[in-house]
């Protein structure tokens, strides 16, 4: 009897230690999310970033090689070449633009296109300092996908727009995110990112492999094969040439 009734009050015990302990509140699960990145010390670091690599285009059944080049706070460059055709996409931090892969033509991107080349052209220092850029984050628990359960952040931007983040509980790194975007014909779709092959660079973890569904299909691979920073990028490769 004595046995059951010391098992029965430990029980107790550590029921009112569970209840007790302190959840996570959301600038926590930020901070542990830039620490499993680099720490701020390393992401503070870097002023520019390229990565180059191999993009496999799912649906439409074509392959070929990309370089995407981003500039703190708010530059970015896509240079891809897909069935011999070269094409660019680019944000110098005001204007986004393209350029027509079949004249090699320059041309400033629609307004709705350039909302969401803003938004991707950000860099570390946003989220470093996210308040600065106008950007929030709530810590929502967590969501099970498969077998594991993962933290949910929802993150919101100034405009209002809104994307899911779901981080590793062990890690810490980002697993997958969740958010809109404007598929080939610059129509709204709900697209996820899946993250993976994670490996230290320069003392940062990068994924290496990003695999990305449009509206539930697998929609495009990214395979980094490599990646430079701090090369001294200039503000003018990332201008729309006249």
């Amino acid at each position: 009897m004595k046995r059951i009734i010391s098992l029965s009050v430990l029980s107790l015990f550590l029921l009112s230690l569970a209840v007790s302990a302190p959840c996570q509140t959301t600038e926590e699960v930020v901070e542990k999310m830039i620490q499993a990145q680099g720490g701020r010390d390393a992401l503070a670091k870097i002023k520019d970033s390229t990565f180059t690599g191999t993009i496999e285009m799912i649906q439409m059944g074509i392959s070929g090689a990309a370089s995407m080049y981003q500039k703190e706070p708010n530059m970015m460059r896509i240079d891809a070449e897909v069935m011999g055709m070269t094409f660019t996409q680019a944000y110098d931090g005001e204007t986004a633009w393209t350029t027509n892969p079949q004249t090699g033509e320059t041309a400033k991107m629609p307004e709705k296109e350039t909302v969401y080349m803003k938004r991707q052209a950000l860099g570390n220092d946003a989220l470093l300092n996210p308040k600065k850029y106008g950007i929030t984050y709530n810590y929502a628990g967590k969501e099970k996908i498969g077998e594991k359960e993962y933290l949910v952040l929802e993150q919101t931007y100034s405009d209002g727009y809104k994307s899911t983040i779901y981080l590793d509980p062990e890690t810490y790194l980002v697993y997958k995110t969740k958010g809109l975007t404007l598929n080939q014909m610059s129509v709204e779709v709900e697209q996820e990112s899946i993250l993976s092959d994670y490996k230290e660079v320069e003392g940062m973890m990068i994924p290496h492999t990003i695999t990305s569904y449009q509206d539930g299909e697998e929609f495009m691979t990214i395979t980094l094969t490599g990646m430079n920073f701090n090369t001294g990028l200039e503000d003018s490769f990332f201008k729309m040439s006249e």
